[in-house]
């Protein structure tokens, strides 16, 4: 309890705009009750999180591990974006049923289908550790010594809350390891597609629209968490039944009105609101920019052969859209970043601290600055190419190979006959899923261009294989001809005459092998350099509270469950928004940007139908348009995606999908005047459903406050 209060300490008094900041929701009685309710909450703190009875934190979940989503029904409906759901309704899709192009509903609950790999995380509770982990710790252990003294501790902590497994237990770091807190879960992996607009409604604008302002897209999916008969967790099976929740989301069709209050629940991902001048500057001028370029060399890749082959469109759709994604993500924040001088204002504000930390009585904090810098100083060459490699990775199937189906049946040939007998159905399925949705020239010619542009731009020691080979093209071809991991028929044989030896000289497997470790890699000097900017982090962090010269006073996000709060939010007038104000965009807008044919701004034509005869039934707004995106000034990041954005009572009034590219720096730093969140009308999902879809039996599932 004492550290609690040491830590409430800190936050209360320092308080900064309300729509800054992504709360822990345990807090939020002591910390941020009193200026919601000013803004027009209507709900109690217990209301939003309680640990013994329902509340707001039992219909949200974490979807799938990187997004957010929401139960809108006692049936276990869930509703989130479409972007989240893609890589599920992507895997669902063959070319003859192709429900990413062409969308789809179930008739019914026998109708609704399971993905392979889908799951869903609700949270439990959560408590502060801090002191029993810190008393672990003190300041004459090495880097090394408190992190092995950490993990110890944390290990015993998930041990002791998760039931025998019946939980899942996490111990997080916040605020650079100044305080730790367990959070405690439980996961459903019975989670079926109940349905999904077409690509050119929960797609529409695609890379073109992607972190832009006006917005006209409907981002949004359904699926359906399934349990045994008593509630809880189970495999798949056809005896599973509708998940009962504690709790789902009312929603509310009345609309939205600019200074309206709006309030988001969710898993924000990571923000680096407390990074250093030296670390933005190391990301602006050498790890992003790498990143950017070899994004693009992937991208240009993967559309060459998805253009040509609907089969593979649909096989790489997920991963071309995450690359794009990040792709004009970080040149977005190159942009910000430099146009708004964020290092060199974090920069001012380190050398105040300097001098704080220069005082006698804070000699323990005099080198913090020259430590932090002068390992950025050393690794900024590293981080080019790290991302420059790192970019091989997320491009290739088969440059992780070793740690991924290679190490599957490296692991089976280690294993003796009934071991190999349990697992070889399972392996033989995995064969050939990964074959049939693998196509072999497009990875060939993949990772022959990562590696390409890696070796011409990383300007750092290169893997010893490919230092001094004279024709790359030739080397990868031949390493594709080679391994047997390029061939279902070949790792079909391995399955039946095993041969470690064989595998561990796999050129495939060699290849991964080596670029991992170098990845992986360092030098002396830099761990000597690590150790000591890992500790001067953790004391800038703690430094800067205590002397309250940092303006933010929350801690980063880290996919932890949080509440961000603010109000539905305009930009100025922008004569591309035909909307009347620009906090909202409408259906007219929409048609507008219409384009026959178009892979970004297509759209079906029973939706243009309806926006002819303005068929929009109870979801019109007072003036008849349907409206489609709104505005609100909530702070969130990626892993937001699929939020709930609530009114006061906890209503649903939309989904959170997006961000504005003028505050693509807002993972790092946050502008209260530029930072807005993009999000789905709820009334336009419903649209959607019940008029363009016909699936009216799924919004009977709702709880619709007209």
């Amino acid at each position: 309890m004492k550290n609690v209060l040491v830590a409430l300490s800190l936050f209360v008094g320092l308080f900064v705009h309300a729509d800054e900041g992504m709360w822990f929701l345990m807090f939020i009685d002591r910390l941020n009750q009193r200026d919601m309710e000013k803004m027009g909450l209507q709900l109690t703190s217990e209301e939003i999180y309680s640990i013994n009875n329902s509340s707001l934190k039992d219909a949200i979940v974490q979807f799938n591990g990187g997004c957010t989503a929401e139960l809108v029904s006692d049936q276990g409906l869930v509703l989130t974006n479409h972007h989240c759901g893609y890589s599920a309704i992507a895997e669902l899709s063959t070319p003859e049923n192709d429900y990413l192009t062409n969308g789809y509903w179930a008739d019914s609950k026998k109708d609704e289908m399971k993905p392979n790999s889908l799951y869903v995380r609700f949270f439990v509770r959560m408590d502060d550790v801090s002191q029993r982990i810190l008393d672990k710790v003190n300041d004459e252990m090495t880097e090394d010594e408190r992190n092995a003294a950490i993990k110890e501790e944390t290990k015993k902590i998930e041990d002791e809350n998760s039931e025998n497994g019946k939980y899942v237990v996490s111990v997080r770091s916040f605020f650079q390891g100044n305080e730790y807190y367990y959070f405690v879960y439980q996961d459903y992996t019975d989670v079926r597609l109940v349905g999904t607009p077409p690509a050119s409604v929960g797609k529409f604008g695609g890379d073109t629209d992607n972190w832009e302002w006006p917005r006209h897209t409907g981002d949004f999916s359904m699926f359906r968490i399934y349990a045994d008969r008593e509630g809880n967790p189970a495999d798949y099976s056809e005896e599973n039944v509708p998940l009962k929740p504690k709790h789902h989301l009312p929603v509310n069709i009345q609309g939205v009105e600019q200074d309206d209050f709006a309030m988001i629940l969710g898993y924000p991902g990571r923000t680096n609101r407390w990074l250093p001048a030296g670390g933005i500057d190391q990301n602006v001028k050498f790890a992003y920019p790498a990143w950017v370029e070899a994004s693009k060399e992937a991208m240009d890749v993967l559309k060459e052969y998805m253009d040509k082959d609907n089969g593979v469109r649909l096989n790489y759709a997920s991963k071309y859209a995450g690359i794009a994604n990040y792709w004009k993500n970080r040149q977005g924040m190159i942009d910000a970043l430099t146009k708004f001088k964020t290092a060199e204002t974090k920069a001012k504000n380190e050398r105040k601290f300097n001098k704080w930390g220069n005082k006698k009585k804070n000699a323990n904090y005099s080198d913090v600055i020259k430590d932090i810098n002068g390992y950025y100083a050393l690794t900024n060459d590293k981080a080019r190419h790290d991302n420059y490699l790192r970019m091989i990775f997320r491009g290739s199937k088969f440059a992780t190979s070793s740690r991924g189906l290679g190490a599957q049946l490296a692991k089976y040939a280690a294993s003796d006959e009934e071991q190999r007998a349990a697992v070889k159905p399972r392996l033989g399925d995995m064969i050939k899923g990964f074959i049939a949705s693998t196509h072999i020239p497009l990875e060939k010619q993949m990772l022959f261009e990562m590696i390409d542009l890696y070796a011409q731009k990383a300007n750092y020691e290169l893997p010893a294989s490919i230092s001094n080979v004279n024709d790359l093209k030739a080397h990868v071809s031949a390493v594709f001809e080679l391994s047997i991991l390029t061939d279902e028929t070949r790792m079909l044989s391995f399955l039946e005459v095993p041969n470690g030896e064989l595998l561990e000289n796999d050129p495939l497997m060699l290849l991964s092998d080596e670029f991992i470790a170098h990845y992986y890699a360092s030098t002396d000097e830099i761990d000597a350099a690590k150790d000591k900017y890992d500790r001067a982090y953790r004391m800038l962090v703690e430094g800067m509270r205590k002397s309250k010269l940092s303006p933010v006073k929350y801690p980063d996000a880290n996919s932890t469950l949080r509440l961000s709060y603010g109000k539905v939010s305009a930009l100025p007038s922008d004569p591309k928004n035909d909307a009347k104000e620009n906090y909202y965009t409408t259906l007219k807008g929409t048609v507008k940007k219409y384009v026959p044919n178009d892979a970004e701004f297509d759209l079906p034509k029973g939706l243009i139908e309806l926006y002819e005869k303005k068929d929009f039934g109870p979801y019109a707004d007072k003036e008849g348009h349907m409206p489609v995106n709104f505005l609100t000034n909530n702070d969130i990041t990626g892993g937001n995606s699929g939020s709930p954005v609530l009114n006061g009572n906890g209503e649903l009034i939309g989904l959170a999908f997006d961000g504005n590219i003028e505050a693509m720096a807002g993972d790092v730093i946050f502008d209260k005047k530029l930072q807005k969140t993009i999000n789905v009308d709820i009334r336009y999902v419903l649209f959607l459903i019940d008029k363009y879809a016909g699936a009216n039996h799924i919004v009977e599932e709702m709880t619709v406050i007209k």
